[in-house]
């Protein structure tokens, strides 16, 4: 049986990724990585994701390291979250600093510790404009790390790097995956804020697809 690590962050496109591999008969171990962001509130969804499908879960505590990487507004509540389109010059106040990185170096030691094939993680069409770790080329380089760093060697898959977010809440749709689990604001608080780019484009992508949003917003 193939076998996958999966980053799971608590939003719809990891969660749709996982549905998407388990309908695929895979075996998935699920990531989340706590690396102090003010949107805590989508480990708990991540949890919650993952017990619904009972699969194995971690989460890697990286708080320690934020400081590390200061000036951007998921890990300094100095810095306001921008308001407005997901695509916007404004959004990349987002940006924290090589997280992909460091993420899929983690998701790699855990698919190298249990001989797992693959490490996969949601990165969609949508998300290049915005975040240089979703770029092709970053992901043709890790891909290649992977395959180095250990004599068991690994592959990195983005199943979504075509796809559009409607396509995507299409997906889970069809697979019956808890889209009302999933958490897509940055700001975080009791309920997402509605505003913020990450809520403006989970809104337009469920707009899109013609599914009603399971989420109340502020």
């Amino acid at each position: 049986m193939p076998s996958s690590v999966l980053i799971l962050s608590g939003g719809v496109d990891s969660t749709v990724l996982l549905a998407q591999l388990l309908s695929e008969g895979r075996a998935v171990r699920a990531l989340t990585v706590d690396y102090g962001q003010r949107h805590r509130r989508e480990i708990d969804s991540a949890r919650a994701v993952a017990a619904h499908y009972g699969v194995e879960h971690r989460v890697a505590d990286l708080r320690g390291v934020a400081a590390l990487m200061g000036g951007n507004a998921l890990t300094d509540a100095s810095i306001q979250v921008p308001e407005g389109h997901y695509e916007a010059e404004s959004m990349k106040a987002t940006v924290v600093p090589n997280r992909n990185m460091l993420f899929l170096a983690l998701a790699g030691s855990w698919a190298v510790a249990t001989k797992s094939d693959t490490v996969v993680y949601g990165a969609h069409g949508g998300d290049h404009a915005i975040y240089p770790d979703c770029r092709p080329e970053f992901a043709e380089a890790m891909d290649r790390a992977l395959g180095l760093c250990d004599w068991h060697p690994v592959r990195l898959e983005r199943s979504f790097v075509s796809w559009d977010k409607a396509r995507i809440v299409r997906r889970g749709a069809e697979l019956g995956a808890p889209l009302a689990l999933t958490w897509s604001c940055y700001v975080g608080g009791a309920s997402p804020c509605g505003r913020c780019g990450t809520c403006v484009e989970r809104r337009e992508a469920f707009a899109k697809a013609g599914i009603p949003d399971p989420l109340r917003y502020a």
